[in-house]
């Protein structure tokens, strides 16, 4: 039984609801709630949000989430992954690899007029978040807090300066639409030996798939991925919640896989 079954049939139990019971709030048969509880089951989006209500407990605490690992950022050290590989729940910053990234977006999308500040943080957290969806490992693994303008990485105004200061990039602010816009400008090209294949695969998908959207468009198309909407405000994003995205914001084939094994 996994971590979500065994929380589900937990607050199941403590509530004296049958399976039959649960299975006519969520709207599936018996079998399926039975199947959710071992673990043989995925639990959907609609799902989570439905057992959430019925319990009275936040998504969180279903997933499992709500004991905050704290984060140790260092530069440029190489870790062992675990022997069984299991997956990390932790962001584990890369700060050159972040800053190959950001020129790379600079350079390919950087000069479009849509593409301020705002929508440069959006694609960041789409790269990062897919790329552990996919592969179950990290690419940037940068820190996104959730504010009301959508997932915002922690660490990007510190990088920045420190490309500004090694004059990497320079900051400059022009007039879109009446608003002031923050652009960057990038001053060298990215060292895309960085990069691993699959990483600018998944990095060219993102950037062509989204970056045409205005900030507003990719704000509230932030908000409606079930990483940003089961976490409370101001608090960091869990990438562990990119398993429970809806159809249109997954990026991983469940079915194909199911079919393979």
């Amino acid at each position: 039984m996994n971590k979500i079954g065994t929380n589900i049939r937990k607050e199941r139990k403590n509530l004296k609801i049958s399976q039959n019971e649960l299975a006519k709030i969520l709207d599936v048969s018996r079998p399926a709630v039975g199947a959710i509880e071992k673990g043989t089951r995925k639990v959907t989006a609609e799902e989570l949000i439905k057992l959430s209500k019925a319990f009275s407990v936040s998504v969180d605490q279903l997933l499992g989430l709500s004991i905050k690992s704290k984060v140790v950022l260092e530069k440029s050290v190489k870790k062992k992954r675990d022997v069984q590989k299991e997956r990390i729940n932790v962001p584990q910053r890369n700060i050159r690899k972040f800053k190959e990234v950001f020129l790379y977006i600079l350079r390919e999308v950087g000069m479009r007029p849509n593409v301020g500040e705002t929508v440069i943080y959006k694609l960041m957290y789409f790269i990062d978040f897919d790329y552990y969806e996919k592969y179950e490992e990290q690419l940037i693994g940068a820190r996104y807090i959730k504010n009301t303008y959508g997932p915002t990485p922690m660490e990007f105004q510190e990088i920045v300066k420190e490309m500004i200061n090694e004059n990497e990039i320079e900051k400059i602010n022009v007039n879109y639409h009446g608003f002031t816009q923050k652009k960057y400008i990038p001053k060298r090209d990215p060292n895309l030996e960085e990069l691993a294949a699959r990483e600018m695969e998944l990095i060219t998908d993102v950037l062509d798939r989204l970056a045409h959207k205005s900030a507003k468009q990719l704000t509230d198309y932030s908000h409606n991925d079930i990483p940003y909407m089961t976490t409370g405000d101001n608090e960091i994003i869990e990438y562990e919640t990119v398993f429970y995205r809806t159809i249109q914001y997954s990026v991983r084939d469940y079915e194909e896989e199911k079919e393979v094994s």
